[in-house]
């Protein structure tokens, strides 16, 4: 079977029952929940670093074992998620990820907390390659941008829910039961999910395995896509991860005051989920070709996060979240189009397994640069760290715009 066809399995010809949009909505909530989850960590740090005796390059390196997990896990989760199905994959990857949030509350050391953490990312990983498959079965062409765009602002309010919740908590019942209510919201989602969730019938007779990763990373489309993220994904890391901890040192703000206002670049970053894939549909309704609507979206959305540059610059902390919404903005906007790209060419039993593939790049730079962001913390300041992450988006969209766009899958059999 070939691994193409210009546009796979699209649903141009079929009605898409509305149904479909419940089920976006389902991974809108799975993907809140993962970020519940991974979010509660960069809240509850200021608390846990002196509960738990640690500094910064520990901290870098905690949030470098969920994402050694995240990075191993994403390259067997597509797969493995692609075989088992959507409706078993996505419920057996929320269970993994909200019993490791719930141990979370055991954790005594530093070590503990990065074990916790490492599970964690083993789970979490399976998220986008379960919820980019929902879009390629339900969703035809012109929609999966925003149909992406839609489940993926779900990370943004995760986060933009997690800075007010867990201090909330932290301050009332403290930090244990932080990682127990957040956990917990898991399993109330995979009761939904396992009660609900069917793939649709026009996807049925795609009854072939999924292509081996091998013979993917040997096309151009899967490998440069790869590649690209290696630079892209580390941005947002930075802002999950470090952002509260920024306003913490370099600001002086306290638990308090994190609580009210580390969740505005998250706001800002779920209208940009709805801004991207918005933006790349009036482009095709305006009969812009597909590929060159995608790459303007991207590069237009990537130059908005050079904004990081002036955040770190500016003297009043009120322009710094500024600027950081502003690229928080971008980097969600560019995303609702890159999650769309897989759907755009490859039939839905191998997008899962695309995506898992180019996550790995993502997390290769996430560990990469969170590293390299804890040793220029601590020996010199945030400012380098900010000025490194305003540029490096801009080597992610040449690469995604220029090369992976580029890549139309070749026409070529794959084989099974």
């Amino acid at each position: 079977m070939a691994l193409l066809g210009s546009l796979s399995r699209d649903f141009s010809s079929v009605k898409a029952p509305r149904i479909r949009w419940f089920f976006i909505g389902l991974a809108f909530a799975a993907t809140v929940v993962n970020y519940l989850d991974r979010q509660t960590l960069s809240v509850v740090e200021p608390v846990l670093r002196e509960k738990l005796h640690f500094g910064d390059i520990a901290y870098s390196r905690i949030v470098f074992a969920f994402m050694l997990a995240y990075t191993i896990s994403n390259g067997i989760s597509g797969p493995f998620i692609d075989r088992l199905g959507t409706r078993l994959g996505y419920a057996l990857s929320m269970f993994w990820w909200s019993t490791a949030s719930v141990l979370h509350v055991f954790a005594r050391s530093a070590w503990g907390l990065g074990a916790c953490r490492f599970l964690l990312g083993m789970g979490e990983a399976g998220n986008w390659p379960a919820a980019v498959k929902v879009v390629s079965e339900w969703f035809p062409a012109g929609e999966r941008a925003f149909a992406c765009g839609l489940f993926n602002s779900g990370s943004s309010i995760g986060a933009i829910a997690a800075p007010p919740l867990v201090a909330w908590i932290v301050l009332k019942f403290g930090w244990p039961p932080a990682f127990l209510v957040t956990g917990f919201t898991g399993f109330i989602w995979l009761a939904v999910w396992l009660g609900t969730y069917s793939s649709p019938r026009a996807t049925q007779p795609l009854k072939e395995p999924p292509p081996s990763a091998w013979s993917l990373l040997r096309q151009r489309f899967v490998w440069s896509l790869t590649l690209g993220k290696i630079f892209f994904d580390p941005v947002w890391y930075f802002y999950i991860f470090w952002f509260p901890q920024y306003l913490a040192s370099a600001r002086h703000f306290d638990l308090k005051h994190i609580g009210f206002y580390a969740w505005i670049p998250f706001l800002s970053a779920d209208l940009g989920n709805l801004a991207g894939g918005g933006f790349s549909a009036v482009l095709l309704r305006r009969g812009v070709p597909l590929v060159a609507a995608r790459q303007t979206a991207i590069w237009v959305f990537c130059g908005l996060m050079m904004s990081a540059i002036p955040a770190v610059l500016a003297p009043d902390a009120r322009w710094s979240i500024a600027f950081v919404s502003l690229a928080t903005l971008g980097y969600t906007g560019a995303l609702a189009n890159m999650l769309a790209l897989p759907g755009d060419f490859y039939p839905a039993n191998a997008v899962g397994s695309i995506w898992g593939l180019a996550s790995m790049g993502a997390g290769f730079g996430g560990m990469l640069f969170t590293l390299i962001t804890g040793e220029l913390v601590a020996r010199f300041s945030y400012t380098p760290v900010f000025i490194g992450f305003g540029l490096l988006p801009l080597i992610a969209a040449a690469i995604i715009g220029w090369v992976t766009c580029a890549a139309r899958p070749e026409t070529v059999l794959i084989k099974y």
